[in-house]
């Protein structure tokens, strides 16, 4: 038996900003939208992977999840490591940076947390 990973979901309070943030620091893209019955499903992603993302946005749900401690996250892997630093750090996201392992974090408008690893 074998399985494959084809999406991880996160649901977020504010879907356009949830969609600018991910295409501005990561250059997600959406992929597909499915909206049903009070709630709204956006995937995004890109050409580097066929692993998506899944951004759900409640209706009746529009505050910010309770993340616990954060002890979670979804990792990138950045083919220019250097300027996706600058970016982050000009976007103001960078939320921890661990220098001795090579690597920053940094948070979504919702708190969610993205690893940032050079390549290699």
């Amino acid at each position: 038996m074998e399985f494959k990973m084809i999406h991880e979901n996160y649901n977020v309070a504010n879907l356009d900003a949830s969609l600018a943030f991910y295409e501005k620091a990561l250059g997600l893209k959406e992929l597909r939208r499915i909206k049903g019955n009070g709630f709204t499903i956006v995937y995004i992603g890109n050409p580097s992977s066929n692993f998506e993302l899944e951004l759900t946005a409640l209706d009746e749900h529009p505050q910010k999840y309770n993340l616990g401690e954060c002890e979670f996250h979804l990792a990138f892997q950045a083919d220019d490591f250097q300027k996706a630093h600058e970016l982050h750090q000009k976007m103001g996201c960078i939320c921890y940076e661990n220098p001795e392992m090579g690597i920053y974090f940094i948070a979504d408008p919702d708190g969610y947390w993205l690893e940032i690893v050079p390549r290699g």
